[in-house]
This record gives structure tokens, C-alpha cells and sequence, in this order.
């Protein structure tokens, strides 16, 4: 059993502790009475008062001082004295991550909203450490609702009247619970069933004091040189949802030229901004029904326009359980295998095809809904994260797939080199498809032992600097794809789909993006038969001269082995007769 260190506070940091966190709370008592004024006008109750509001925000913004005060002082007293390479700081390391990690949780937990949000975000990052993914993905499927009256009161003044007037019936616990907003079952008087969707109320508030006290942390932490880069990101992701953040990390970099993360910081503060705007969902949700409109495998909710506004969001009521029930889908007789390669397929189609991406796809937003034609049909839920490709980006993508699926390696480093990666663009194979581009190896079927060691050399040369410059360096529609297919990647792993089958369906689909022309098709259905005939031809091409060469690869292996086999045999035999 692994027991780890408590940390204490040395007796000499305790007095700056004190100050540091003193400071903080007088800062958000200022902010936070300011904010009152602000909010004056605003339709939530869910601070009834200004003094609840003020009380609210020092509290809130104390917790995160406090925590992020006390990560740093551990970070930089627990490793001090320790060579970076020693055994002891390694595992001095992993206790420190471990402890800050649940500290972290329970600031997200303690200050729900938007804390949660950056939490969950934080969580599906691939640069933090496993101690912090670990523990803040538990922040996925955890919410506590709001309490009815609070919720009662944004419905009445956004829709305009009593619920007895719009609904039969109106449940009021919630049938889920997320970080900025929650759902309740309704029958509207047509006997309609519906979803709908209430914002939390307070949430621009708070996000205007989270991020005037993480101007102030930003500025006072960034000093201490021995706290790791990423642990800055990760604070900086908890306690702020607003513009500023890119600002206040501005100067992070000034302190640390090293680690660029304003790619990261600009993606995340955007896409806050896109959910917190519920007509905006609304329209998203009805573009991606567009273009799936003929696809029977997939559903997405009708919106009810007349009762929805950018806090109330009502749409038509879907029966399922999420994508990643396995036992669910087995229990209705489904095939896991069969509910991967749909999964796969549409948003390949939305990746390749129609550049417009579902951008928040966990299991949670996918639900299988047993029955019809097909046996079943995805629905997709929860349209406020979407993106649009640009046209130049979604063009080179599919070319690129094409690339990384034949392993062209001089096409991939010319598409890297226009994506703005230069020589880290040898990486690309391995991060999409789980080989190197010299691999001998079947697609799908991921490295040999002489491949992973190699790469592994090839890592081990690799500094902070050289990820943050790959990262960085890439455009922002990019990462968008790149969150997007590890979540669906996840989703497939758990269904026990072989990786094979999302490749080959991304390579069907990159076949298909490049003969797509959205300005005169808008209907990716509906393109004339010639035009099908075309890229059907394309892709059986692709497939050939895939088959063909793992075909000779397959022939070399065996070569190879006979060869190796006949070599042992005859000296077996040679060192009998001696």
C-alpha cells in the first residue's frame, strides 16, 4: 500500500502564505462588491442580495487562492535540493502531482460551474500528468443540480410566462446535471415530450469574479520559478473562463519563454463562450441534422424555437443510454463492433466531408436508442461546442489521411511543412495511426518491438520546448480534430472496435472529402451518381494499393522467416556431423 507524504508549510513560508492569501481575499472582496453593480440587472436570483454575492464571491475565489497558494508551496518546498534526474525527485514528483491533483478536484467540486468545465477540459488533456487526468475525469459524469426555484425563476423570465401556461407537466428534478446547465423532462400542451435545457443562473457573474482573481494569481504564482509549466495551465484552466486568461498567461510566458500555451488557453476560452449561448446550439444542432437529414443511423432533437432563448434551450425528448454502455447495447441484443463503426463513420463524414464537427463528443452527448430499420440510431445531444473547418484545412486533412494511410512519407512532410510543423510532421503517423511512417506493419495493427524502440530513442531527444513549438505551431481547426478523434478513439477502445475500422473509415471518408464541393453540394447525399461513382472509385483504389502493400509486406515477412527458419535447420544439421 503506497502512502504518501503529508505536506507542511516550512515555518519561514508561513507568514507569506498568510499575506499572499489576506491579499487575495481583500482583492475579491473589492471585485466582488463591484460585481453586484454589474449584475444588478441581471435575471438570476440565484444571489438574491448584494451581500450574498459578495459573501459568494470571496468564498469561491478564497478557495482557489488558498488551494492554488498551497500547490505552489508544495510543488517548490517538497522538490527543493532534488536533481530533476534522481530516483527520490521522481517519486517525490508522483506524490506531489497525487496531492495537488486532489486538491484541484475538490476546488472544482467546492466551486462547481465553471470550475467544473475547465476541470473536464483539463482532464482530456494529453500533456498533463496521468495524476491529474486520473483525478479530475471523475468530473465527467459529476454535477450537483441547482435548486428548482432558482431554475423555476430563469424559465419564467426567459420564456415570459407561468410553466403551467407552456407545460402539461414540468418534472423538477433534473434527468441530467452538467457544469453550466441542467435538463428537465416536460409534456408541452400538444402532448409533446420534450428536453429542456436551463443555464444555471449566477454563471457570467461568477466568470467575471473568477477571472478578475485569476488576473491576481496569475501575476503573484508565475514567480516561483520551480512550479512545473503544466500545473500553471492546469490553475489557470480552473479558476478562469474569460479573455483576461489569455492575457494574465501572456505574461506566464514572459516568465517561462518556454511553454507557449496560448493555443490551448484561446481554444478553451472560445469554445466557454460558444455553450454558455443557447440559440447558438439551437442553430448548430439544426445544421448537423441538415447534413445528416438522410442518414437513418442518426438523430438529433428537434428545437423547439418558441421556447427557446439563449439561456432556455427546448428540444425533443430522446430515449437511449450512452454510447459506452456495453452492457446495455449487448442487453438489447446490439453488436458493440456495429455501434463503433457508426460512431466512426459520422464523424468521419463530419471531419471530412462536411467540416462541421460535433466538438464535445464524450459519451454523455451520444445516446444509442434502440429500434427502427437498422436496429438502432445514434442520437447526438449537446450542439454548443461545434466548429466549422476552414475549407484550405479540411482540403489538406483528407490529403493528408491519405498520405498517413499509404505512409507516403514525402507527402506528409509537405502537408506538415503547410501546416506549419516542419520536421515534427514525421510525427504524425504515430499520433493518428499508431505507426511510424517506415513501419512494416498492417494498419491498424500498431508498431514492433524494433519500431517502438526506436521511436523511443527518437522521444527521448524530444525537450518540453519541442512539444510546446509542435502544439503551438499547429492551426487552431487542427487541434479542434485532434480533441475530437481521442475522444471518439476512447469511445471505440471501450466498445472493443479494432483500431482498423477507424482508420479505414477516415480513409474512406478523407477519399470522399476531396471530391466534395460544399459550395455547389450542399447535400452530401444527394451528389449525382457520377460523382458517387467517382470517389467510389477512388477509395477501392486507395484499399488496392493498401491490400497490395501489406500483401508485400506480408511476402517479405514470410521470406524472412523461411530464410531465418531454413538457416537454423542446415545449421543444426552442420554441427550434428561435426
Amino acid at each position: 500500500m503506497k502512502i504518501l507524504r503529508k505536506f507542511k508549510f516550512p515555518a519561514r513560508s508561513k507568514s507569506t502564505l498568510f499575506v499572499f492569501t489576506i491579499a487575495g481575499v481583500a482583492i475579491t472582496a473589492v471585485t466582488s462588491s463591484s460585481a453586484v453593480s454589474v449584475s444588478r440587472d441581471s435575471t438570476s436570483i440565484h444571489n438574491p442580495n448584494k451581500i450574498a454575492t459578495a459573501v459568494e464571491g470571496v468564498v469561491r475565489s478564497s478557495r482557489a487562492i488558498y488551494a492554488i497558494t498551497v500547490t505552489v508551496a508544495d510543488y517548490k518546498y517538497s522538490l527543493r535540493r532534488m536533481t530533476a534526474d534522481s530516483d527520490e525527485y521522481i517519486q517525490r514528483l508522483t506524490e506531489v502531482h497525487s496531492r495537488s491533483a486532489k486538491r484541484i478536484l475538490k476546488l472544482c467540486e467546492s466551486n462547481k460551474g465553471f470550475y467544473v468545465k475547465a476541470g473536464q477540459f483539463v482532464a482530456t488533456l494529453k500533456l498533463v500528468p496521468k495524476e491529474y487526468s486520473l483525478a479530475l475525469s471523475s468530473l465527467q459524469d459529476q454535477a450537483d443540480p441547482c435548486n428548482f426555484q432558482d431554475i423555476k425563476h430563469v424559465l419564467t423570465s426567459n420564456l415570459g410566462r407561468n410553466l403551467s401556461e407552456i407545460f402539461l407537466s414540468f418534472d423538477e428534478e433534473p434527468i441530467a446535471a452538467a457544469s453550466i446547465a441542467q435538463v428537465h423532462h416536460a409534456v408541452l400542451k400538444d402532448h409533446q415530450e420534450v428536453a429542456v435545457k436551463v443555464q444555471y443562473p449566477g454563471l457570467k457573474q461568477n466568470m467575471k469574479l473568477d477571472t478578475m482573481i485569476m488576473s491576481f494569481l496569475s501575476k503573484s504564482v508565475v514567480k516561483v520559478h520551480m512550479f512545473p509549466s503544466y500545473l500553471i495551465f492546469i490553475f489557470a484552466c480552473v479558476v478562469v473562463e474569460a479573455g483576461s486568461f489569455l492575457e494574465s498567461f501572456s505574461f506566464t510566458s514572459q516568465i517561462f519563454p518556454e511553454y507557449r500555451f496560448d493555443w490551448l488557453v484561446h481554444e478553451f476560452v472560445k469554445s466557454i463562450s460558444q455553450e454558455l449561448d443557447f440559440i447558438q446550439e439551437a442553430k448548430n444542432s439544426e445544421r448537423i441534422a441538415t447534413n445528416f437529414k438522410h442518414n437513418k443511423m442518426i438523430t438529433v432533437p428537434t428545437v423547439f424555437w418558441e421556447f427557446t432563448t439563449a439561456q432556455v434551450l427546448t428540444m425533443q425528448f430522446c430515449k437511449g443510454f450512452k454510447v459506452d454502455d456495453v452492457e446495455a447495447i449487448k442487453r438489447t441484443n446490439l453488436s458493440p463492433g456495429k455501434v463503433a463503426k457508426v460512431l466512426v463513420e459520422v464523424f468521419a463524414e463530419m471531419i471530412f466531408v462536411h467540416g462541421f464537427i460535433h466538438g464535445d463528443p464524450h459519451p454523455g452527448n451520444i445516446l444509442v436508442s434502440p429500434g427502427g430499420q437498422n436496429g438502432f440510431s445514434l442520437v447526438l445531444l449537446d450542439h454548443g461546442n461545434c466548429k466549422t473547418l476552414d475549407e484550405g484545412f479540411r482540403q489538406d486533412f483528407c490529403r493528408l489521411w491519405e498520405a498517413l494511410i499509404l505512409l507516403d512519407s514525402t507527402k506528409i512532410q509537405e502537408l506538415g511543412t503547410r501546416f506549419g510543423v516542419g520536421q515534427y510532421a514525421k510525427f504524425f503517423p504515430v499520433i493518428f495511426t499508431g505507426r511510424t511512417s517506415d513501419s512494416k506493419s498492417r494498419l491498424g495493427k500498431g508498431m514492433s518491438i524494433q519500431e517502438r524502440q526506436k521511436l523511443k530513442q527518437e522521444v527521448k531527444l524530444l525537450r518540453l520546448e519541442d512539444v510546446t513549438t509542435f502544439m503551438g505551431s499547429l492551426p487552431p481547426d487542427f487541434l479542434t480534430v485532434l480533441r475530437t478523434d481521442g475522444l471518439i478513439r476512447s469511445i471505440t477502445l471501450k466498445l472493443s472496435a479494432p483500431q482498423r475500422v477507424r482508420l479505414l473509415a477516415y480513409a474512406k471518408y478523407a477519399v470522399y472529402g476531396l471530391g466534395y464541393n460544399p459550395t455547389s453540394e450542399p447535400d452530401f447525399v444527394e451528389k449525382s451518381m457520377i460523382s458517387k461513382s467517382v470517389m467510389l472509385v477512388s477509395y477501392i483504389r486507395l484499399r488496392l494499393i493498401l491490400e497490395l502493400m501489406e500483401l508485400f509486406q506480408g511476402v517479405k515477412k514470410l521470406k524472412h522467416t523461411i530464410c531465418t527458419f531454413y538457416g537454423r535447420v542446415v545449421d543444426g544439421i552442420t554441427r550434428s556431423v561435426k
